[in-house]
């Protein structure tokens, strides 16, 4: 039987509820009508729950989203979603160096490169370990003699029992354990950065929402969508426009799918944070709304710090806070997470703390809590690529994603790709499977010459 995830209504009702109490929305009448009807909680790791539900409770749940949705919330003023009242928000929001900096072409280039890199090789240490809670991480990686975590995810040497107990992310174990690794393989944290480049390649740097739009009907499977990308992409299908594609029955407008989007925003304005910012919001728009797009609009600034030459990780981490609105669930999760970096020697510490700030108020794939890890991983390793990847995947929630940005962050401050240890690139064979456009097989190298292209576009 075909379990259609992430867009039936009986398995987003149990989400949208925990997003009304992030918002402030008093939505316990709506709980006690969904649970005495005998509706789901939401699947805990799945996008679908295992069995159909009856009619009356899919109706049930469709008119229940619409009644959600209409109700209060308490953190709107602090929390918009327009553009101009965020920057309204924003005292520090950077000001732009007007004309496009000019940058050494073979040098920015190999920054590109490395960037790339780091960001393939940081989502292809978080794969194995997706949806694997925080206790299992820590077991498989000691059981192989790998903790702190410092290389690839293995399963030589893990005892049979502990394998059977926790089981590796079954869509990812043949090509991302140390065993099996040959070449980057595909995965939507690599594939929307190709979309970003389409965008950027198809409409230039003044692209709209609904460009974006259009390039991912043209050239992104359904099946390669998740959570908010794929309600976004149904809204779409049904005639539905920007910005309402974000908000109409879209409890994961806040996860992380925007955040990953981000990193190409922050490659094409090297030295322009607040057009990074401006450039991912429009980006993170079709899909998310509030926290979720503020997760872009940091890290596509912060990405853009570093772009344009600032070697200093703490700095990038500053410069990315000045285009989130400071009274923010993003913003101040940020500072904590910065915070507890600083404080703290021992990382395990810093994420034991993160998860019993987040963990039982939050999905694994939330981008409040997954921001402040990727800040804190960024924090305390202080620069040094092997420190920020693994860091970033140690911490757990959705690993590969923040592993890839954690990498690409760390790739561009180390400058080039032969700065970067060779066990994390020499793997990758500088290819890179996808199944968006005709980049299929295409190189690291040629990726960064690509980007460079768009960077130097007026």
């Amino acid at each position: 039987m075909l379990r259609m995830t992430w867009v039936q209504p009986e398995d987003l009702v149990g989400h949208e509820l925990r997003q009304a109490a992030l918002d402030g929305r008093e939505a316990s009448a709506v709980a006690r009508r969904w649970h005495a009807a005998g509706g789901p909680p939401a699947p805990l790791t799945a996008g679908a729950s295992p069995h159909p539900v009856s009619r009356y409770l899919r109706l049930l749940a469709g008119d229940l989203l619409d009644e959600l949705a209409e109700l209060p919330g308490t953190l709107a003023d602090d929390e918009p979603s327009d553009l101009a009242a965020i920057q309204a928000l924003c005292p520090e929001w950077p000001v732009s160096p007007g004309a496009p900096a000019a940058w050494d072409g073979p040098v920015f280039e190999a920054r590109l490169e490395a960037a790339w890199l780091g960001r393939a090789a940081g989502c292809l240490l978080g794969k194995p370990v997706e949806k694997l809670p925080l206790a299992a991480i820590r077991d498989l990686a000691r059981a192989a003699g790998n903790w702190p975590l410092s290389g690839w995810f293995t399963a030589r040497g893990v005892p049979a029992e502990l394998l059977a107990e926790h089981p590796w992310n079954r869509r990812s174990a043949a090509t991302s354990l140390a065993e099996n690794i040959d070449g980057m393989p595909e995965d939507d944290d690599l594939n929307y950065p190709l979309l970003a480049l389409l965008v950027l390649r198809r409409h230039g740097r003044r692209f709209t929402t609904a460009d974006v739009a259009r390039v991912w009907l043209d050239e992104l499977p359904a099946g390669r969508t998740f959570t908010a990308e794929r309600i976004a992409y149904r809204n779409l299908l049904c005639g539905l426009e920007p910005p309402l594609t974000a908000r109409h029955r879209n409890p994961f407008r806040e996860w992380i799918g925007a955040l990953i989007r981000a990193d190409v925003h922050g490659w094409t304005n090297p030295g322009d944070p607040g057009a990074a910012a401006v450039q991912a919001y429009r980006d993170a728009a079709l899909t998310h709304t509030a926290n979720g797009v503020y997760a872009a609009m940091f890290t596509a600034a912060l990405i853009a710090a570093a772009a344009g030459g600032e070697r200093d990780v703490h700095a990038c981490l500053r410069t990315g806070l000045t285009v989130v609105p400071p009274r923010s669930r993003l913003a101040r999760a940020v500072r904590d997470a910065v915070r507890l970096a600083r404080e703290h020697r021992d990382f395990d510490t810093v994420v034991d703390l993160l998860h019993e700030t987040h963990g039982a108020t939050h999905h694994w794939v939330h981008a409040v809590p997954n921001t402040a890890l990727l800040a804190a991983a960024l924090t305390h390793a202080d620069g040094d690529f092997t420190a920020s990847i693994c860091r970033a995947v140690s911490g757990g929630w959705d690993t590969d994603s923040v592993g890839a940005t954690a990498g690409g962050v760390a790739g561009l401050l180390a400058g080039s790709p032969r700065a970067l240890p060779e066990r994390w690139t020499a793997p990758l064979k500088n290819r890179l499977a996808t199944s968006v456009g005709d980049f299929d097989g295409t190189g690291f190298d040629t990726l960064a010459r690509l980007t460079h292209l768009e960077a130097s576009r007026p």
